[in-house]
């Protein structure tokens, strides 16, 4: 089961560059690639420091896929 993320949508959203996301939450830019590409599940702790960084809840940025 894949993930839906809509990380990307809301950082852009925010005027964020993956870059400035990133050391927001003390994380590489990397990091946040692979997460917006749904290669990488972000740990509970990680979603909710992306989710404050953008002003969000953890529930507007990820979501499981309908049954």
């Amino acid at each position: 089961m894949r993930l839906i993320v809509r990380l990307r949508a809301h950082r852009e959203a925010a005027g964020l560059t993956q870059a400035a996301l990133a050391d927001a939450v003390g994380v590489s830019r990397k990091t946040v690639n692979t997460i917006e590409n749904g290669v990488f599940v972000p740990s509970t702790e990680l979603a909710l420091r992306l989710a404050a960084a953008l002003g969000a809840r953890v529930e507007d940025l990820f979501a499981l896929p309908p049954d």
